[in-house]
């Protein structure tokens, strides 16, 4: 990590900790926005990173039954599969109070990524726009939702111009299909966190800072973009 960190980097002492503050900066906006517009709308990532957060957030004080939560991306696999990420969402943060929250997933009946892109996107458009708040994790060959360095399909997913809201992508060396919300999509939010831990994904983040080609690093189109804000929460 270059000694300089960016003034946007929040350092905790512990994944616990760290998903205690940021369990109570979620609910903070998405209460603030419920008090202003009467609803609210989160993305949230899968993983085993944000599982501690979705616990936590899931006992939050929120007016849930206003709030929407979707996925930045989603396997394109049965939604009961472990490796769903809805499957997470499902398990973990639509418990508790949090269990009146209105979920809207990527994955529907088609039997590819590709043949179900448009019933996604149409199913986006009941989320209420701009996002409130998107929570993105960070892979260890930099790539964020499902932009993945090499995708045949990134340019597209990055195409600022781009009118669709999400696109089916197929990861080199990875085994699942995906459907990834588009960066145009990403960025269409009112706060991006970047929740990421251990010294492994530090190393990356460091990498990620330098501005070279992002194509190689997506994460990069997210930190070094000047259209919405990003924090970087991160512990050991």
């Amino acid at each position: 990590m270059p000694e300089t960190l960016p003034d946007f980097f929040y350092s905790f002492d512990s994944a616990e900790v760290l998903a205690d503050k940021l369990a109570e900066k979620v609910a903070g906006r998405l209460d603030a926005a419920i008090t202003l517009k009467g609803k609210a709308s989160l993305v949230v990532s899968g993983g085993s990173t944000p599982l501690p957060l979705f616990t936590k957030l899931s006992r939050q004080h929120v007016d849930w039954q206003r709030v929407f939560i979707t996925l930045a991306d989603e396997r394109w696999v049965d939604t009961s599969d472990s490796s769903s990420n809805e499957h997470a969402v499902r398990v973990h943060l639509l418990q508790n109070k949090a269990a009146q929250a209105k979920f809207i997933g990527l994955k529907n009946t088609s039997l590819t990524a590709v043949s179900g892109e448009l019933e996604t996107h149409a199913a986006l458009e009941a989320m209420p726009r701009p996002f409130d708040m998107v929570i993105l994790g960070m892979g260890d060959d930099g790539h964020t939702a499902s932009l993945f360095p090499s995708a045949e399909r990134l340019p597209e997913a990055v195409d600022m111009q781009s009118e669709k809201s999400c696109i089916a992508i197929t990861p080199p060396e990875v085994p699942f299909e995906r459907m990834s919300m588009t960066l145009r999509t990403l960025l269409d939010t009112n706060e991006i966190i970047l929740h990421i831990t251990g010294e492994k994904k530090r190393a990356t983040l460091a990498m990620a800072l330098d501005k070279d080609d992002p194509n190689n690093m997506p994460i990069r189109y997210i930190i070094h973009q000047e259209i919405t804000p990003v924090s970087i929460y991160w512990a050991p």
